[in-house]
């Protein structure tokens, strides 16, 4: 049955009508401390649309604060405007509050499981994205941007299930993987 789910071993499939509508992006940053999520919206992902959520994620939060972002090795993430961008806000807020104002912190290749946002993103893609029918982008930016608001009023925190040691062990593991690979 086209469109239906998928039986064990078998991949879904769509209608012969089936019209792909393009894709969005969404930024997004989660508060380990308190399972809020700040989202964004977007058309493209290139740095423009990087530096603007910083920018955001700058104005919402309060001076003084650190920002640590953990983030994937995108090249996006790593635009020399950015680096311009985290270098200036961090020498500016140094002088007033004596922190830096972003860390970044990048996942190494294949290790996404290490950013405890991809589990906010986990449950995005099975309460909205992956049985959701949407007639064009801006439905489906709709429908994410509302999921972030509804969620934000009754946040869940994300907790490591798994000890410190078991996490560095699941690194070390994939690290010697990774390097038998290359």
């Amino acid at each position: 049955m086209p469109g239906a789910g998928a039986l064990r071993g078998y991949s879904r499939t769509r209608t012969h009508d089936y019209k792909r509508h393009g894709t969005v992006t969404l930024f997004a940053a989660l508060s380990y401390l308190d399972g809020r999520v700040t989202g964004r919206t977007a058309a493209r992902h290139t740095h423009r649309q990087w530096l603007d959520f910083l920018r955001h994620l700058n104005r919402d939060m309060p001076p003084g604060v650190c920002l640590h972002l953990i983030v994937d090795n995108y090249a996006t993430h790593k635009h020399a405007k950015v680096k311009s961008w985290v270098e200036w806000h961090n020498r500016c807020h140094r002088k007033v509050h004596g922190v830096d104002r972003v860390a970044l912190h990048f996942t190494p290749t294949s290790s996404s499981w290490m950013n405890l946002v991809e589990r906010f993103f986990r449950d995005l893609t099975q309460d909205v994205v992956r049985d959701g029918s949407f007639g064009s982008v801006r439905e489906l930016a709709d429908a994410i941007e509302t999921y972030l608001a509804e969620r934000d009023l009754n946040p869940k925190r994300y907790v490591w299930r798994k000890s410190g040691e078991a996490i560095l062990d699941k690194i070390r593991r994939a690290r010697q993987a990774l390097e038998a690979c290359q």
